[in-house]
């Protein structure tokens, strides 16, 4: 069964070459091509699932070498993979959830001249993404990390000739660049620390480590989550990230790529339970970010952005319970699962909306949808539900294990930090009853535009469709399947281990105040956006409305503190080169020569000059030498 592990790599990396290096004599059937080849990528991983089912717990692991990357005395690093239940629950929902967006994908992008392409970077991504998660060494991993990042770069910038989609592409490489310096140092300290890669060797030798290093480690593995998962303080490129096509944002920002950081926790969770100050900041990030990302979800009224906001709350909410260690790690991926459902499902589902509505993005502009399309309306209402946590939902089973964990840490952090996820809870719902609302509801809003085409709202097609019926099954029963009967914690805790904590409520009563929170959210977004009409143009707003647009100033802050602050750093070191490098410089050249001018001047070529100077050095040579008789 391992040798087929290399193959759930090579099937899309196959369809990216192909697609991209075919030329336009695939245009024609390159969607099928890529789009069958990520399907054989999923049945690939099913049969090594079912294979895996019929294992023992504790022998479950999966191996596959296939040669030495860089085989020198002292440094190995070999191209080898390893396939155990956690790498397996994200195979199957790369595999899965991607070839459900590449079918998407052949209606969405149905007249776009460049679909060829882009169904060769959604093949591209898919390899990279699983590379990342099968390697068995951090520096196999790194590779993974990377291509992942060139394809999202590639996605993001797909509509190039938009300067908006251009300018986020960038945005988000370069922050992503600044996460990936954290990862390389972490291995360099990893090997200089372990003398090996290999995550066996790495984190079966945390316990003869002095904390120290596991903390300085773990921090720079936090950075580099904080890249990809889009978590303070490098979340700004996500919102920006939405001007890509709308199957980029389910499965790059919704599914997959911002769930990096989540795996790479997880997977490194001996470092950070050895280094609790680490273990710290990882809670703090998440607590942060879930709150920050759910404020700025209230705000937008672009629905991509919007859930761009919800994507970083959730993650959120992710990163901290991977930050408790034990007690968090498995429903930390379990919310993973669910949310690549439901929340890839809330992305098809606006892009479905913006299909008929001539690509707008407005909600201020919609209104009343749920008459002209349906299924649209009941397959993103049950995504809506599943997110905010309804009961019997896969977001109720998933988050709400998160809640518990929270209080379950024990002590004043674990109040804090409970009260902190039931808060999240209620903006969640807020937040997503208000696109609900706005969206779906009311009267219709939409007006012609500037040449005077009015939108004619729309069912999509069935290519669109479907993929978002079978996303709405797994919102509503993924949950229940897991939670019930602790299916998804037997299967992952051998790998991710698991402590029940010191819950000081009880389980009942988490939820009691989870669906009380629940209900008020939802009854404050009906209050402002269901009983009163939606204005077409947005009020100016309080001050934390009018911050929570400009995405709580994220932007500024980071032009003010990094590009002003580089600017005049960047001066500074032009001074210093100008004024002192280069005046030492010169001013030594500019010496020399005019001792050099003077020294020449001695040299006229007339002998009495030359008579003169050899009387003079005489009579000095003979007072010297009486001086010293004389002393």
């Amino acid at each position: 069964m391992e040798n087929l592990i290399a193959l759930l790599i090579a099937a899309p990396l196959l369809g990216a070459v192909v697609l991209l290096c075919g030329g336009r004599r695939l245009d024609r059937t390159g969607h099928w091509l890529g789009t069958a080849l990520a399907g054989a990528s999923f049945l690939i991983g099913v049969v090594l699932f079912a294979g895996m089912l019929g294992e023992s717990a504790d022998e479950r692991t999966l191996h596959q070498r296939l040669f030495s990357w860089i085989p020198v005395e002292g440094f190995q690093a070999d191209i080898a993979f390893q396939l155990d239940q956690l790498s397996m629950t994200f195979v199957l929902l790369i595999t899965g959830v991607g070839t459900l967006i590449h079918i998407y994908s052949i209606g969405y992008m149905e007249h776009d001249e460049r679909r060829r392409r882009f169904f060769g970077y959604l093949n591209l991504f898919l390899s990279a993404m699983l590379l990342l998660v099968l390697a068995d060494n951090y520096l196999l991993l790194y590779f993974g990390w990377e291509g992942v990042g060139l394809a999202s770069y590639l996605l993001i910038g797909f509509w190039q000739h938009k300067p908006s989609a251009a300018t986020a592409a960038k945005k988000a490489f370069l922050v992503n660049r600044v996460g990936d310096i954290g990862l390389s140092i972490a291995i360099m300290l990893m090997f200089t620390t372990f003398g090996t890669f290999a995550f066996g060797p790495v984190l079966g030798s945390v316990g003869e480590t002095g904390e120290g290093t596991l903390t300085a480690i773990g921090l720079m593995l936090l950075l580099a989550a904080c890249g990809k998962s889009a978590q303070v303080p490098l979340q700004s490129w996500l919102g920006d990230a939405m001007e890509g096509p709308t199957p980029v944002s389910a499965l790059i920002h919704a599914a997959t790529m911002v769930t990096a950081g989540v795996y790479l926790i997880v997977r490194s969770g001996a470092i950070f339970n050895a280094a609790p100050d680490a273990q710290l900041v990882v809670v703090v990030v998440g607590a942060v970010t879930l709150l920050f990302g759910a404020v700025v979800g209230c705000a937008k009224d672009d629905i991509k952005k919007a859930l761009a906001g919800s994507t970083m709350s959730q993650i959120g909410y992710m990163i901290l319970a991977a930050g408790l260690g034990p007690i968090g790690y498995v429903f930390a991926i379990m919310h993973l699962v669910t949310h690549g459902f439901f929340k890839a499902g809330l992305f098809l589902g606006a892009g479905s909306v913006m299909h008929g509505m001539n690509d707008e993005v407005d909600m201020r502009k919609y209104g009343g949808l749920r008459k002209h399309m349906p299924i649209t309306f009941v397959t993103f209402g049950l995504g809506y539900l599943a997110i905010i946590g309804f009961p019997g939902l896969s977001g109720f089973f998933s988050k709400d294990k998160i809640i518990e964990s929270a209080f379950a840490k024990g002590g004043a952090e674990g109040w804090i930090l409970g009260a902190v996820t039931l808060l999240g809870a209620a903006i969640t719902a807020f937040y997503m009853t208000r696109v609900m609302l706005m969206t779906f509801f009311g009267e219709k809003r939409w007006q012609p535009d500037a040449e005077g085409h009015e939108p004619h709202p729309h069912e999509s097609p069935r290519s669109m469709t479907i993929p978002m019926i079978v996303l709405a099954f797994g919102s509503v029963f993924a949950g229940g399947f897991f939670g019930i009967g602790d299916r998804f914690l037997n299967w992952l805790e051998p790998v991710t281990g698991y402590d029940h904590g010191h819950a000081p409520i009880s389980a009942a009563t988490v939820t009691t105040a989870t669906v009380v929170v629940l209900l008020i959210g939802v009854g404050v977004a009906w209050l402002m956006y269901g009983r009163r009409p939606v204005p077409v143009l947005a009020p100016r707003g309080s001050l934390l409305t009018r911050a929570a647009r400009r995405d709580l100033y994220q932007d500024d802050i980071n032009h003010a503190v990094l590009v002003r602050g580089g600017e005049h750093l960047t001066r500074s070191l032009v001074y210093v080169d100008h004024t002192l490098v280069d005046g030492v410089v010169n001013g030594t050249a500019a010496s020399v020569g005019g001792l050099s001018g003077r020294l020449r001047k001695m040299q006229n070529g007339y002998a009495r000059s030359y008579a003169v100077s050899m009387f003079g050095g005489t009579a000095v040579l003979i007072a010297a030498t009486l001086l010293m008789r004389a002393v």
